[in-house]
């Protein structure tokens, strides 16, 4: 922007380390992202921005956000754009309800998708880059591959198309992305994303692939059936090889500009390994050996403190130890790594205290013989809460299941079982 004389200073906002889409996802097992579960957006967009915003009003004292947005986006975005235009004190800047000291200017609020068209085919920008391929990639991304512009009004225009992460899964199908690769030869490149997306958002047999623990180990369920919580282990480096695996054959066979994309960073890498070996006691420390297998070189974690009494064999003996001796146990591998490692990481006197109700609490949480027993436990809890006149959850008792329930927490601590 200095080159073009123009007073701005550009800010790179990024979710923290510890809280990007991979790590959520590959790291803790979130499911993936939906109409009743859309944690993405607040950890990957809201978050840096109002961390951003805070600053900027801490050191200004007021700040004006200048946003595209526009009222023939959605009837839902009109809707909120005349909400906040009734509020204004200003002219032009509207009140921003959850920020104190931030006013909104939308110049662009009345534009139509040809406005925004023919401004951008007469004008070029600022930074250089050819709106005419702008178009090009639009139109790409509309099924018929047309842009139609300044013509009859009931016609598609190319703002119709839309595009955001492409691991997005808020919708059934990314049919951008499918048209850009229907409609171009050039973007062949993009089918293994696309393909990818497609499986982990595959929400018809999602629930087989996740732990019917909740994220913290206690029970929960609604309609007579549990509710499933984080992705299985297995499940989970599947899917962070697959994704390797896809990273390499775009540097190898994508586009020159991309021989060096980093579809996941080593230090989100680094963060998902420590959540797989500290927080989910997975001491054979998989992802190393994930890495090495598709990338062929050695992964780099120079600040790495693991365990030196155990590791990948160690585990190995514990799992056929376990099936050799509980083979009809589902969960006593889990129950007895979680207990090994607990025990293991506690190594100084600090470390030590409550270690005792730390045990006992990875026991119950692990006792289940399989789902079917966790859920009659389940229910014979729920319905002596219920006998004895405590609180307790009326809805595994119901009939009629509501889309979504599953992602919905029961707010009574006495259902966390």
């Amino acid at each position: 922007m200095k080159r073009d004389g123009l007073p701005f200073v550009t800010h790179r906002l990024m979710p923290d380390m510890n809280n990007t889409f991979w790590v959520n996802f590959l790291g803790r097992g979130y499911p993936f992202p939906r109409k009743k579960l859309r944690w993405c957006t607040d950890r990957l967009k809201i978050q840096p921005v109002n961390n951003f915003v805070k600053s900027a009003i801490a050191e200004h004292g007021e700040i004006i956000m200048v946003l595209g947005t526009r009222k023939a986006e959605s009837q839902r975005r009109a809707r909120t754009m005349a909400y906040y235009e009734k509020k204004r004190v200003r002219e032009l800047l509207s009140p921003n309800e959850t920020m104190a000291n931030e006013l909104v200017f939308s110049p662009l609020e009345d534009w139509t998708d040809n406005d925004v068209w023919v401004f951008l085919m007469q004008y070029k920008n600022p930074w250089g880059y050819s709106n005419q391929e702008l178009l090009t990639l639009y139109r790409g991304a509309t099924a018929d591959n047309e842009c139609p512009m300044m013509v009859e009004k009931n016609l598609p225009s190319c703002g119709k198309s839309r595009f955001g992460c492409w691991v997005c899964t808020m919708v059934e199908k990314d049919k951008s992305m499918e048209a850009m690769i229907a409609n171009d030869d050039e973007k062949s490149w993009m089918s293994p994303l696309l393909e990818f997306r497609n499986r982990f958002g595959d929400e018809e047999h999602d629930r087989e692939r996740r732990s019917f623990k909740k994220m913290q180990g206690y029970l929960q369920g609604s309609y007579g059936q549990l509710h499933h919580g984080p992705y299985k282990k297995e499940i989970r480096e599947q899917w962070l090889k697959e994704l390797l695996e896809i990273q390499v054959r775009i540097n190898t066979h994508g586009p020159e500009e991309f021989s060096d994309l980093e579809l996941i960073t080593l230090p989100e890498l680094r963060c998902i390994r420590r959540i797989w070996v500290f927080d989910k006691h997975e001491f054979d420390d998989s992802l190393p050996d994930i890495y090495e297998s598709v990338m062929h070189k050695p992964f780099s974690d120079p600040e790495w403190i693991g365990s030196e009494v155990y590791g990948s064999n160690e585990w190995e003996i514990l799992k056929q130890t376990c099936r050799d001796l509980f083979p009809d146990e589902e969960l006593a591998f889990e129950m007895m790594y979680s207990l090994i490692d607990i025990e293991n990481q506690a190594n100084s006197v600090n470390q030590r205290k409550g270690i005792l109700d730390t045990l006992e609490t990875c026991v119950k949480q692990n006792f289940y013989r399989d789902e079917d027993d966790a859920t009659d436990y389940y229910t014979k809890q729920l319905q002596r809460k219920k006998t004895m006149g405590g609180k307790f959850n009326e809805k595994f008792f119901a009939h009629i299941q509501d889309e979504g329930e599953e992602f919905e927490d029961v707010s009574e601590e006495a259902d966390h079982i």
